[in-house]
């Protein structure tokens, strides 16, 4: 939409407005009274191809009442949606400036301008408004908090997060009932407050306070009992701790939460089955999985077991098989590290150079995709920056980025 029509729609709803403000005027008197002359300049402005100064005059000759509030709000946000912050500031602070206005309408003007705030990246100065909300307004205060959920995130204020979250649990949610999660920035609350629990575990991990970590993944997975993020980052502090068996209790479980995060776990679940000395239970687990849940990862990692258990012949018959009926770039750079391990060559022969290119090209594509809006990594992200999503990225499954 060009500049012109957006002006000139704002033009007919101010104008709008203003009738609706001089209604009651005319009908006291008789008469309709003539627009205010900022009506005629705004619309020179407008015609001039100058729209900045069109708003100017269209936001002094609005009168601000309850009938008009709605036009003011509408103003507002499209400017803030064009980017013009200030202008929209300046309009909800009028609002707010005008005694007249109903609490209700005036809790309506502070969460508009605490949007405003947020836009701008005024982030205390929103913060401060939407805790007034919570407090002062029943209407408000879901949003404020949803608000404030996003706020705290920005700032990875994690416990501050948690606590808004859980305020916006309807009571039969906590106590395991069905009713229905709210929603967050489109996804479950439970869910992001799951990862909630997570991003805080590591923050009170790295001040080796294993107790409390372990604590808040558990809270994560009771809010998410899918979250596997939470078992492999229990897993983890677990096997660092020595205690082995729920370490491995906790990473397996990610085949059941989601199974393309077990490649996650292998490196993990390699030093516990190996301080228990069971590394041929941890091979038989691998192999099932990938029955299972076939995927590229597990072939190397059982490839790996089975050139520690039978040489190099065997896990090069395995691997040629294997990527016979799927093919994929590190299958065969894999294939080609066993073939030079038997046939050691000079740095300059073919094979090495195919493995120096197979290398150089599997570095540069990306091999996570967020599964909502597409967004690429090549390292695993629990947070997507493009949505905003939380857990959404997922093992791009094709043959040039396996």
């Amino acid at each position: 939409m060009n500049d012109a029509l957006v002006f000139f729609l704002l033009f007919s709803a101010v104008a709008c407005g203003w009738w609706l403000g001089r209604r009651s005027l005319s009908g006291a008197n008789g008469a309709v009274p003539f627009p205010p002359s900022q009506y005629y300049r705004g619309l020179n402005y407008l015609l001039d191809g100058r729209p900045d100064g069109a708003v100017d005059q269209f936001i002094s000759a609005l009168e601000v009442n309850s009938e008009t509030l709605e036009t003011h709000i509408a103003l507002g946000n499209v400017l803030r949606r064009r980017g013009e912050v200030d202008r929209a500031i300046r309009i909800h602070q009028n609002l707010l400036a005008r005694p007249n206005l109903p609490k209700s309408q005036m809790h309506i003007a502070h969460l508009e301008l605490a949007r405003d705030y947020i836009s701008a990246g005024l982030l205390d100065r929103a913060e401060t408004l939407l805790q007034d909300l919570v407090k002062e307004s029943d209407e408000q205060r879901d949003i404020s908090r949803l608000y404030l959920v996003e706020i705290y995130r920005s700032e990875s204020e994690w416990q501050r997060a948690i606590d808004e979250a859980k305020a916006l649990l309807p009571k039969r949610s906590l106590l395991g009932g069905e009713a229905q999660a709210p929603q967050l920035s489109g996804q479950p609350i439970p869910v992001q407050l799951a990862h909630f629990y997570c991003e805080l575990a590591l923050e009170v991990a790295e001040e080796g306070r294993s107790d409390d970590a372990r604590a808040m993944l558990q809270e994560a997975l009771r809010s998410d009992p899918a979250c596997a993020r939470a078992s492999l980052e229990l897993g983890r502090i677990e096997g660092a701790a020595g205690n082995h068996r729920p370490a491995i209790e906790a990473l397996t479980r990610v085949v059941e939460q989601h199974a393309e995060f077990l490649p996650e776990a292998i490196p993990a679940l390699r030093e516990c089955y190996a301080a228990l000395g069971e590394e041929d239970a941890l091979s038989a687990y691998l192999r099932r999985c990938l029955d299972e849940h076939p995927s590229t990862p597990l072939m190397i990692a059982v490839a790996d077991d089975i050139r520690r258990d039978e040489g190099n012949d065997a896990a090069h018959e395995f691997l040629a098989h294997r990527l016979a009926e799927a093919p994929s770039l590190r299958g065969l750079l894999r294939l080609i590290r066993i073939q030079q391990e038997d046939k050691p060559g000079t740095p300059g022969d073919s094979l090495a150079m195919l493995g120096v290119l197979l290398d150089r090209l599997i570095e540069v594509r990306p091999a996570y995709r967020c599964d909502h809006c597409g967004f690429s990594a090549r390292h695993l992200l629990w947070f997507c920056p493009g949505c905003k999503y939380w857990g959404t990225f997922r093992t791009i499954r094709t043959a040039e980025t396996e």
